[in-house]
């Protein structure tokens, strides 16, 4: 009889313990810190100084027309400073305690209407809406993003903290690191690059004719005008092409296959 006895509470004991242990499981992620250096599945987490952060959206010039994606968006703070400005915002982060981290601080922020977060691969990830690109990556892996973000509309902005795209020379570069910058390790530097649209070809234009090579947004070629074959050189900034030849400036955009120089 004792024996049969026990039996309930014991099973009970068992019930209860059971309860506690999934309460705990899941309330940890509340809890959750993250560790800089922890390993992620390309890189470990280092977080992006607050100072660097703010610039990168400035060069960016981020408003609230723009559609943001921070690659490996880490606890959130790129997403939820471009969502302040107004912007709306988007993190893709393969940790997934990373991930409600930020959803937690977004919504400490009161940006979670405008901030988002997902769980994701980012060699799997669309990024063909952004108007903004922000990342925080190794080289290698910007490396191999590269082609996908050059296929991305003219006029994309991208930005990095510290890490280059190669031969991809940046548009725009900001040390932030010394004189006041804000910056006070290592990670101090911000990149702009503008995706540029193709170009090169051969058109006719009212000047005469122009030859376009093109290395990422750097131009070469000629310009066959007056009778003379003048060489050129010139820069694509989005959609709009800037060139000097023979000692004078012209601008133009490609509209449709046809180019217009002004």
């Amino acid at each position: 009889m004792p024996r049969l006895a026990r039996l309930p509470f014991a099973f009970l004991l068992t019930v209860f313990a059971s309860l506690a242990l999934a309460q705990a499981t899941q309330t940890a992620p509340s809890t959750y810190e993250p560790t800089v250096g922890q390993e992620g599945k390309d890189v470990v987490w280092v977080p992006t100084p607050q100072a660097v952060v703010d610039k990168m959206l400035d060069m960016a010039k981020v408003t609230p027309a723009d559609f943001l994606m921070d690659l490996g968006s880490g606890d959130g703070r790129t997403v939820i400073t471009a969502a302040k400005r107004g912007a709306r915002a988007l993190g893709v982060e393969y940790n997934p305690d990373m991930v409600e981290l930020s959803k937690r601080n977004a919504l400490k922020e009161s940006v979670a209407d405008r901030a988002s977060f997902v769980k994701a691969d980012l060699f799997q990830t669309d990024f063909s809406k952004a108007t903004v690109i922000t990342m925080f990556l190794l080289p290698e892996i910007n490396l191999k993003l590269r082609p996908k973000i050059l296929a991305l509309k003219p006029g994309t902005r991208i930005v990095s903290n510290t890490f280059t795209m190669g031969e991809w020379e940046a548009d725009q570069t900001a040390e932030l690191g010394a004189g006041g910058g804000g910056c006070d390790n290592s990670w101090c530097t911000a990149l702009l690059w503008i995706v540029p649209a193709r170009v090169a070809g051969a058109y006719k234009v009212a000047q005469g004719e122009v030859t376009l090579k093109q290395q990422f947004q750097m131009l070469s070629g000629t310009l066959r005008t007056g009778g003379k074959t003048l060489a050129l050189k010139g820069k694509v900034n989005g959609e709009e092409i800037t060139f000097k030849a023979g000692g004078r400036d012209y601008r133009g955009k490609l509209n449709s296959k046809e180019l217009v120089i002004f």
